[in-house]
């Protein structure tokens, strides 16, 4: 396993980011913060590890420059944030050790809306998405995303199991919406993360590995 720092050359300065490849990986899955959240985001980074132990690389890199996560209507500003997590697949594209894998992305909360954003654009290089407690209602493109798309939702988390099911309804690819039994916005309980870590492993195993 090898991890590294790594920057996202963006307009106005570089995201800091971290890249982990295991040996022989079968993908490489970028992740998107929710709002308020950064690449250290410790529900993400169990994530992240999972993924990893299971064969994906994967990336963690903060989607704002300290100067733009100042202002907080940045941190909603779902075309700039998907337009970030592109920059990152094209980046990983040119990464000796990555650079041929095929690309997944996982979101959580607006990060879901802009890993679709995303999706919609580089639909020759983004294979799956998996979304977690997310909001992909917030995407600005749904009808064109046609990659396999993961939703998952806590039991308990209520108006985002509705905003789920209408983005379920309007997204042009495959989708299947899971719910984790029990768990509400953020996962916390025992087992939760977890249970999402198989079903994103899972997922991208089932759409990422040829």
């Amino acid at each position: 396993m090898r991890r590294r720092e790594t920057t996202i050359p963006v307009d106005g300065g570089s995201l800091p980011g971290t890249l982990t490849v295991p040996d022989d990986p079968a993908g490489v899955v970028v992740f998107a913060h929710g709002s308020g959240s950064s690449r250290h985001s410790p529900r993400n980074r169990q994530v992240a590890d999972g993924l990893a132990d299971a064969g994906f690389a994967t990336l963690l890199f903060d989607l704002l420059t300290d100067d733009e996560s100042r202002d907080r209507r940045n941190v909603f500003d779902i075309p700039l944030l998907g337009g970030r997590l592109g920059t990152a697949v094209d980046q990983l594209g040119e990464e000796p050790e990555v650079g041929d894998l095929p690309a997944g992305l996982f979101g959580a909360s607006t990060g879901a809306a802009a890993a679709l954003d995303a999706a919609a654009t580089r639909a020759d290089r983004v294979r799956a998405v998996v979304s977690r407690g997310g909001r992909p209602d917030l995407a600005t493109r749904p009808q064109a995303v046609t990659c396999p798309v993961l939703l998952i939702v806590g039991s308990e988390d209520g108006p985002v199991i509705g905003m789920n099911e209408q983005a379920a309804r309007d997204l042009a690819g495959p989708t299947e919406l899971d719910l984790v039994e029990g768990a509400g916005h953020l996962f916390e309980g025992p087992g939760q993360l977890e249970e999402v870590t198989v079903l994103a492993t899972r997922w991208f195993r089932d759409h990422l590995v040829p």
